[in-house]
């Protein structure tokens, strides 16, 4: 199985610039051993089941709550029995198709 989450989840009352606070979410995940893509917008974790995924995002809450009094996150979930490998063999097969797609 895999299950690739995209999510985004930061403090609301922090201000414009969030990157400090990003980045001790971005560091968790680095040391979960889940391989992950950091993108403008969020980040994209492959899991191998749906309890591992929904772990990272309660433990992506854990590293914000003591910071912050609100805050806000996206999620959504992509679950596929029988594979793995989805992260970089989605973008594989488009490359595949039409060339390099990523600058």
């Amino acid at each position: 199985m895999s299950v690739l989450t995209e999510f985004a989840m930061f403090p609301t009352d922090k201000g414009a610039s969030l990157s400090e606070y990003v980045s001790k979410v971005i560091k968790m995940i680095s040391e979960s051993g889940h391989p992950y893509k950091l993108t403008a917008m969020g980040t994209i974790i492959e899991t191998n089941t749906l309890t591992d995924a929904l772990e990272v995002i309660k433990k992506a809450y854990e590293v914000l709550e003591p910071f912050s009094e609100r805050v806000y996150s996206t999620v959504k979930f992509d679950i596929r029995k029988n594979v793995q490998n989805r992260l970089s063999g989605k973008v594989d097969s488009i490359e595949n198709k039409i060339g390099k797609v990523n600058k």
